[in-house]
Protein backbone atom coordinates (compact mmCIF):
# COMPACT_ATOMS: atom_id res chain seq x y z
CA UNK A 1 0.00 0.00 0.00
CA UNK A 2 1.39 3.50 -0.77
CA UNK A 3 0.18 6.91 -0.01
CA UNK A 4 -1.62 7.44 -3.49
CA UNK A 5 -3.62 4.24 -2.72
CA UNK A 6 -5.51 6.13 0.20
CA UNK A 7 -5.43 9.54 -1.37
CA UNK A 8 -4.55 11.17 -4.81
CA UNK A 9 -1.26 12.79 -5.37
CA UNK A 10 -3.01 16.80 -5.92
CA UNK A 11 -4.49 15.86 -3.03
CA UNK A 12 -1.14 15.63 -0.69
CA UNK A 13 0.09 18.63 -2.57
CA UNK A 14 -3.16 20.49 -1.04
CA UNK A 15 -2.30 19.30 2.28
CA UNK A 16 1.76 20.72 1.59
CA UNK A 17 0.25 23.68 0.77
CA UNK A 18 -1.86 24.34 3.81
CA UNK A 19 1.02 23.18 5.99
CA UNK A 20 3.00 26.01 4.60
CA UNK A 21 -0.06 28.75 4.66
CA UNK A 22 -1.07 27.62 8.58
CA UNK A 23 2.89 27.52 9.39
CA UNK A 24 4.99 29.10 7.64
CA UNK A 25 7.08 25.83 7.67
CA UNK A 26 7.92 23.64 4.61
CA UNK A 27 5.41 21.49 3.91
CA UNK A 28 6.09 17.93 2.75
CA UNK A 29 5.02 14.23 2.59
CA UNK A 30 7.08 11.28 2.41
CA UNK A 31 6.79 7.39 1.82
CA UNK A 32 8.48 4.66 3.91
CA UNK A 33 11.95 5.14 1.93
CA UNK A 34 12.08 9.30 2.93
CA UNK A 35 11.49 10.13 -0.35
CA UNK A 36 9.07 13.17 -1.06
CA UNK A 37 5.80 11.70 -3.19
CA UNK A 38 5.34 15.26 -5.02
CA UNK A 39 6.96 17.72 -6.70
CA UNK A 40 5.76 20.56 -4.59
CA UNK A 41 8.14 22.85 -3.06
CA UNK A 42 7.98 25.88 -1.28
CA UNK A 43 11.25 27.33 0.93
CA UNK A 44 10.57 29.18 3.89
CA UNK A 45 14.33 30.18 3.79
CA UNK A 46 17.34 31.25 1.69
CA UNK A 47 19.77 28.28 3.36
CA UNK A 48 17.62 25.59 3.04
CA UNK A 49 17.82 24.66 -0.88
CA UNK A 50 21.88 25.44 -0.88
CA UNK A 51 21.97 22.71 2.26
CA UNK A 52 19.82 20.63 0.29
CA UNK A 53 21.84 21.21 -3.16
CA UNK A 54 24.96 20.15 -1.46
CA UNK A 55 25.57 16.40 -1.51
CA UNK A 56 27.01 16.40 1.58
CA UNK A 57 24.38 18.61 2.77
CA UNK A 58 21.74 16.01 1.44
CA UNK A 59 22.98 13.28 2.87
CA UNK A 60 24.56 14.26 6.62
CA UNK A 61 22.10 17.23 7.46
CA UNK A 62 18.57 16.60 5.83
CA UNK A 63 18.26 12.96 4.81
CA UNK A 64 20.15 11.95 8.10
CA UNK A 65 17.84 14.52 10.58
CA UNK A 66 14.46 12.61 8.37
CA UNK A 67 15.73 9.59 8.84
CA UNK A 68 16.29 9.87 12.39
CA UNK A 69 12.85 11.77 12.91
CA UNK A 70 10.73 9.94 11.05
CA UNK A 71 12.22 6.87 12.56
CA UNK A 72 11.00 7.87 16.35
CA UNK A 73 7.73 9.11 14.62
CA UNK A 74 7.36 5.68 13.21
CA UNK A 75 8.23 3.89 16.43
CA UNK A 76 6.08 5.66 18.74
CA UNK A 77 2.94 6.26 16.22
CA UNK A 78 2.96 10.14 17.59
CA UNK A 79 4.46 13.13 15.72
CA UNK A 80 7.74 14.58 16.53
CA UNK A 81 9.06 17.74 16.68
CA UNK A 82 12.77 18.19 16.69
CA UNK A 83 15.72 20.33 15.65
CA UNK A 84 18.26 19.00 12.57
CA UNK A 85 21.97 19.60 12.32
CA UNK A 86 21.52 22.55 11.23
CA UNK A 87 19.47 23.70 13.71
CA UNK A 88 16.09 24.44 11.96
CA UNK A 89 12.86 22.39 13.34
CA UNK A 90 11.93 19.35 12.02
CA UNK A 91 8.19 18.22 12.09
CA UNK A 92 7.11 14.68 11.40
CA UNK A 93 3.53 13.34 11.86
CA UNK A 94 3.55 9.30 11.16
CA UNK A 95 0.95 7.78 8.11
CA UNK A 96 -0.56 4.49 9.42
CA UNK A 97 -3.28 2.57 7.68
CA UNK A 98 -4.01 0.21 10.28
CA UNK A 99 -1.05 -1.22 11.48
CA UNK A 100 0.75 -0.50 7.96
CA UNK A 101 3.36 2.13 7.97
CA UNK A 102 2.46 4.48 4.92
CA UNK A 103 5.23 7.62 5.40
CA UNK A 104 5.29 10.60 7.34
CA UNK A 105 3.77 14.16 6.83
CA UNK A 106 5.14 17.19 8.22
CA UNK A 107 7.95 20.55 7.57
CA UNK A 108 10.69 22.37 8.22
CA UNK A 109 13.01 25.04 7.55
CA UNK A 110 11.95 27.34 10.86
CA UNK A 111 14.09 28.26 14.03
CA UNK A 112 12.45 26.92 16.81
CA UNK A 113 11.97 29.51 19.42
CA UNK A 114 14.89 31.32 20.34
CA UNK A 115 17.17 29.16 18.09
CA UNK A 116 19.80 29.74 16.08
CA UNK A 117 21.38 27.60 12.54
CA UNK A 118 24.26 25.86 13.07
CA UNK A 119 26.43 27.26 10.99
CA UNK A 120 29.91 26.26 11.70
CA UNK A 121 28.46 22.81 11.56
CA UNK A 122 26.91 22.94 7.63
CA UNK A 123 30.54 24.72 7.05
CA UNK A 124 32.58 21.88 8.32
CA UNK A 125 29.94 19.14 6.63
CA UNK A 126 29.47 21.23 3.12
CA UNK A 127 31.98 23.77 2.92
CA UNK A 128 29.81 26.27 2.23
CA UNK A 129 31.67 29.59 2.90
CA UNK A 130 31.17 31.12 6.60
CA UNK A 131 29.59 34.39 5.26
CA UNK A 132 27.29 33.28 2.94
CA UNK A 133 25.72 31.03 5.51
CA UNK A 134 26.06 33.85 7.99
CA UNK A 135 24.16 36.09 5.23
CA UNK A 136 21.19 33.17 4.47
CA UNK A 137 20.53 32.67 8.55
CA UNK A 138 20.09 36.26 8.92
CA UNK A 139 16.69 36.18 8.08
CA UNK A 140 15.14 32.72 9.25
CA UNK A 141 11.87 32.79 10.64
CA UNK A 142 11.23 31.49 14.03
CA UNK A 143 8.22 29.42 15.63
CA UNK A 144 7.38 28.56 18.44
CA UNK A 145 7.02 25.06 20.69
CA UNK A 146 3.72 26.25 21.08
CA UNK A 147 2.77 26.59 17.47
CA UNK A 148 5.06 23.53 15.92
CA UNK A 149 3.04 21.39 18.66
CA UNK A 150 -0.12 22.73 16.55
CA UNK A 151 1.00 22.32 13.41
CA UNK A 152 1.54 18.64 14.08
CA UNK A 153 -1.92 18.45 15.80
CA UNK A 154 -3.50 20.15 12.86
CA UNK A 155 -1.08 17.24 10.35
CA UNK A 156 -2.19 14.30 12.96
CA UNK A 157 -5.59 15.35 12.48
CA UNK A 158 -5.30 15.72 8.52
CA UNK A 159 -3.94 12.60 8.20
CA UNK A 160 -6.58 10.64 10.63
CA UNK A 161 -9.59 12.18 8.20
CA UNK A 162 -7.74 10.95 5.20
CA UNK A 163 -7.39 7.79 6.81
CA UNK A 164 -10.81 6.95 8.22
CA UNK A 165 -12.08 8.53 4.75
CA UNK A 166 -10.33 5.30 3.17
CA UNK A 167 -11.09 3.04 5.25
CA UNK A 168 -14.93 4.21 5.25
CA UNK A 169 -14.91 3.65 1.32
CA UNK A 170 -12.74 0.86 1.08
CA UNK A 171 -13.37 -1.33 4.53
Amino acid sequence: MKLVDIQPLEKWVALEKEIVKRSGLSGSIFDTEGIRITDYKKWVNDLCPLIKANQKGQTFICASAHQNIANIAMQSREPVIEECDAGMVKIVVPIFLKDEFLGGAGGCGLLLDEGEVETFLINKLTDIDDAELEKLSADIKAISMEEAQETAQFIQSEIARIVDNYLALNG
